[in-house]
């Protein structure tokens, strides 16, 4: 019976260590809303990953082909 008390008192401490921590469901958003905003979020995302590989590209970034042939 003693592991139950245990079991609070880490619970307890764990929410007070996450203080307002929390998964963020409470937004205020409906579904649709967070759809539309993770949908941009991640087009920003995607979009700024494919600059950095046009500029990596464009600058001779990558492995530089050191290494890289067999003989």
């Amino acid at each position: 019976m003693t592991r139950g008390s245990q079991r609070e008192r880490d619970r307890e401490r764990a929410a007070a260590r996450a203080g307002g921590k929390g998964k963020g469901a409470d937004d205020g958003l409906t579904p649709e809303q967070r759809r539309e905003r993770d949908g941009k979020a991640l087009q920003e995302k995607a979009a700024k990953k494919a600059a950095q590989a046009a500029a990596a590209a464009g600058s001779g970034g990558g492995a530089g082909g050191k290494g890289t042939a067999k003989k």
